[in-house]
């Protein structure tokens, strides 16, 4: 059986529906009751109190962990979700980190996940680790504005960075999970191209066959939409990283199509998915 904490997200979704059709049996951890695919058992659980997991892993042997915000604050606890794993009889886990830990690595949450990544490498358990950039999906953060007033707003509007689709990230994901082959493997995941916010914008409103205006935020305004979400630190990591990619931020990653056999989905790609949410 396997576990997929995150179950309901843009990532942990489609990695449970995966998993699914593999005929894997799978387990979905989510904080609140959710539909799940036919065939998989639900468990709500808060990854912040780590031994409400331990329903979830009776019987497990793999686990993927996708950290919540909240787990990125400084007082979180996120390797004592390994070490449960361990002592539940999970064999492997794969976790989605973060390509800052390499290429900001002394930003606050990048520590604080290195320390994860470390305590995973620790364990005697079988893993691999996940990093990607930005993520496509979080153009979904411009669903009402677009809506209702065919506008989207973003800070840093002429700065791209290659961002990767999360069914992207479900299927590396899924390998990982499955095949024995990628453990003890580091997988980089972007996208094929570096494309910029009012670039993104564009996309969607070509795909919508209608124009939608973007406005540029000021760091501070950003930051301040954000911290409704997140905690300030990972925010800011967040903003460091969108106003000024360095070059290892822009690489192309060969990693998704080293893993998958086929190219990385372009942001169109995940746009013509996902129209019907803007329309």
């Amino acid at each position: 059986m396997i576990v997929v904490t995150g179950a309901t997200g843009n990532v942990g979704r489609p990695l449970t529906q995966a998993l699914a059709d593999a005929g894997e049996q799978v387990t979905a951890v989510s904080r609140h009751a959710a539909a799940v695919p036919d065939g998989v058992r639900h468990v709500s659980a808060d990854l912040a109190d780590p031994a409400g997991l331990a329903l979830a892993l009776d019987g497990a042997k793999a686990l993927f962990v996708l950290l919540s915000g909240d787990l990125h604050a400084p007082d979180a606890r996120p390797t004592d979700i390994i070490d449960l794993a361990a002592s539940c009889g999970v064999r492997r886990v794969v976790l989605l980190s973060s390509q800052g830990v390499v290429t900001r690595p002394l930003g606050p949450t990048r520590v604080a996940m290195r320390g994860v990544e470390d305590a995973l490498r620790e364990s005697g358990l079988d893993w691999a680790v996940l990093r990607p950039g930005g993520f496509a999906s979080n153009a979904f953060a411009w669903v009402e504005s677009i809506r209702t007033r065919g506008a989207a707003a973003a800070p840093f509007g002429d700065v791209g960075v290659p961002v990767v689709d999360p069914a992207d990230i479900a299927e590396v994901a899924a390998a990982c999970l499955l095949d024995a082959r990628h453990d003890g493997g580091v997988y980089e995941l972007t996208g094929p191209e570096v494309i910029t916010p009012r670039q993104q914008v564009a996309a969607i409103a070509a795909a919508l066959g209608s124009s939608v205006r973007f406005h540029e935020l000021t760091r501070d305004e950003a930051k301040a939409g954000m911290i409704r979400a997140v905690p300030p630190e990972l925010a800011d990591d967040t903003l460091d990283i969108i106003a000024a990619p360095n070059p290892a931020e822009l690489r192309i990653s060969p990693d998704v199509e080293r893993v998958l056999g086929r190219a990385p989905i372009p942001f169109s790609g995940w746009v013509e998915r996902n129209i019907a949410a803007f329309r």
